[in-house]
């Protein structure tokens, strides 16, 4: 059986054919010019051809040499790639994120904080999966992402919770509405409104509903939808006012569809959820930064009235 071709062997018949020197390969592989000619010798004798005629002192490649140096250049370059790809792992320069999060978020906050995390992170991924509750839970809970969003202050189950942002709902109306010149809107002022609601299951629905109820406010409630997106859609055609998140109102906000604070506080919580069964993702405190720097640039847009601050514990 022929003898095996070590790597080593071919790594010096690169070398002297790139230079076209035994004393110039041997400098770039960090050895002596007898070192490479022995190697070079050991690999003709393995292959059982001669790869360099001896002319006057010098080696030139037969056709058999440059035919073998074209296949040998194809792979060291797919080393290269091999070794730039290994060395953009250890340092997780294109590393891909997991996130989950309601539709909402990945609408109103995900964009600006994508923005920031690439200006972190710029060869970096970032995969996005909304999903709505209860099946945003339970994905995190399952550990299938390296992140969550979610709207409220306790964590799934194997999952850890820590505060995003903490504000209150606010009022949105339609260009010309009659209560534009308030800062602030009480309930009682949105009697008699047509009123564009969530859908009846819906939490914030409920807790809206309750409050309304509680101050003894009749509200036209011809209209319901499943989103903020929706719900601020409706509005802006002049069709109703509506209570929403703050993210998505001004997310949103513009000349047909305008903000205002409530004098009562609807809490909206989000939190960011980390999953505990899991190592915790390299690039996971870039993007926590961007998502910060971006709930506070859209909460620093709301009317200084609206007294809506970060929640940073």
């Amino acid at each position: 059986m022929p003898a095996p071709l070590s790597h080593r062997l071919i790594e010096v018949f690169d070398a002297v054919m790139r230079t076209g020197h035994l004393t110039r390969a041997a400098e770039r592989l960090h050895t002596s010019q007898p070192t490479v000619s022995r190697d070079i010798a050991r690999l003709e004798q393995v292959l059982g051809m001669v790869l360099f005629e001896r002319v006057r002192g010098r080696l030139r490649p037969t056709p058999r040499a440059l035919a073998l140096q074209q296949e040998v250049a194809r792979s060291f370059i797919g080393l290269e790639r091999i070794q730039a790809r290994a060395l953009s792992l250890r340092d997780f320069a294109e590393g891909r994120l997991e996130l989950a999060c309601l539709p909402a978020l990945a609408e109103a906050l995900l964009p600006a904080a994508t923005r920031h995390f690439l200006a972190r992170q710029p060869l970096a991924g970032l995969s996005v999966t909304p999903l709505e509750s209860p099946q945003l839970e339970q994905a995190l809970s399952d550990q299938r992402h390296d992140l969550g969003l979610v709207e409220r202050r306790d964590a799934p189950a194997q999952t850890l919770l820590e505060p995003l942002l903490s504000a209150d709902e606010v009022v949105v109306l339609p260009a010309g509405h009659r209560l534009l010149e308030r800062r602030r809107i009480a309930p009682a002022d949105l009697a008699g409104e047509t009123f564009i609601s969530f859908a009846p299951t819906d939490p914030y629905r409920q807790q809206v509903d309750a409050l309304f109820a509680a101050q003894g406010v009749q509200r036209l409630l011809a209209l319901d939808t499943g989103s903020a997106a929706a719900v601020c859609a409706l509005v802006r055609q002049g069709l109703g006012v509506a209570i929403v998140n703050p993210l998505s109102a001004l997310d949103r906000a513009g000349p047909d569809l305008h903000v205002r604070a409530l004098t009562v506080s609807v809490p909206f919580h989000v939190g960011l959820v980390l999953p505990a069964l899991r190592g915790l993702h390299p690039l996971l405190e870039d993007c926590r930064q961007a998502l910060h720097t971006a709930a506070r640039e859209l909460l620093g847009r709301l009317d200084p009235a609206a007294d809506q601050t970060e929640d940073r514990d």
